[in-house]
């Protein structure tokens, strides 16, 4: 069973990186009548994704096409399974999409896409400004999510209890990510005591405010808030750092597109978005264009090959 979900994995991994581009689109596009909307598309998914490029992005296509992509956040879930049910155009995950236990069918609420990887993106431990902690190891990360660490005495810090914040349920980007990397169970408990949280924004917004705070993000949004980022490991989630690999937490942040095809102005969009001016937009904004780190896509799937065998923390 294990063999066959890594390979199943590695498939979805490799399969990104070939987005067809145009061959599956019909005559239609974002309507079930086959008539071209008015001259917008609607995007909606992933809140680390969207800070991490989208809205500049959108902003840089409508300079170049004309065409304007209204932004919304909702997660990972909704970007995947909205974008499957033709709620939305397209949408953002930082994740992959489900699938059954056996990873033989896809989740019957997001199958019908196709994934298309843009940007690389790193999840980090992020606690308040003030906070005097500098580094988490691997294990003590673990030790915090499972309730196995309450205090930040147990760490290096001042005798106060941990207020740790995560994000509601199993299938977020971050919350499934962190499950299978650092504990490879996806079904993994964290803390009861923990405060849960509906979205990326109000996780974030909670650890500015609270000095004994700490929480899992995506560095492309972390870095926009007044935080402090922890060195993991004993690696800084820097630029050059994650490009290289040398950061362990990382993950692709993908596009969601509706197969078929629909829109030919999504797929315009995607050409947009992989190609040059696409990638200039990522590195300004300080984020990894998948383009640039070709590397780290087996990295990956030895990274998921050692989170299935009980997380990264037991390589």
């Amino acid at each position: 069973m294990f063999a066959l979900r890594l390979k199943l994995m590695a498939v979805c991994v490799i399969a990104s990186l070939f987005p067809a581009h145009g061959n599956e689109a019909s005559p239609a596009s974002g309507s079930e009548t086959g008539e071209v909307p008015e001259n917008v598309l609607h995007w909606a998914g992933c809140g680390i994704t969207k800070k991490a490029f989208m809205v500049e992005l959108a902003t840089a296509y409508e300079r170049h096409s004309g065409v304007k992509i209204v932004v919304e956040g909702g997660g990972a879930t909704r970007g995947i399974r909205d974008t499957a049910s033709h709620k939305i155009d397209f949408g953002g995950s930082c994740r992959l999409p489900l699938g059954d236990a056996a990873g033989l069918r896809p989740h019957p609420e997001e199958s019908g896409i196709r994934t298309v990887p843009i940007a690389w993106d790193a999840l980090v431990v992020i606690v308040h400004k003030d906070n005097p902690i500098d580094s988490l190891s691997l294990t003590q990360l673990r030790d915090v999510l499972s309730g196995g660490i309450t205090n930040w005495n147990e760490v290096g810090g001042p005798d106060h209890p941990i207020e740790l914040h995560v994000r509601k349920g199993r299938i977020s980007g971050v919350g499934h990510t962190v499950r299978m990397l650092l504990f490879g169970d996806p079904g993994q408990d964290f803390t009861a005591k923990a405060v849960a949280h509906e979205s990326t924004g109000p996780l974030e917004k909670a650890i500015e405010d609270s000095p004994w705070a700490v929480g899992v993000t995506g560095v492309s949004s972390a870095r926009k808030r007044e935080v402090k980022m922890l060195q993991l490991a004993g690696v800084e989630p820097s630029y050059v750092n994650i490009k290289h690999g040398r950061y362990l937490l990382y993950r692709p942040l993908y596009l969601i597109l509706p197969l078929p095809a629909r829109d030919p102005r999504v797929e315009d969009f995607v050409r947009f978005a992989t190609g040059i001016e696409g990638a200039r937009v990522l590195r300004d904004m300080g984020t990894v264009p998948y383009r640039d780190a070709p590397q780290l896509v087996m990295r990956q799937i030895d990274e998921l090959r050692k989170a299935l065998s009980g997380g990264l923390e037991r390589r």
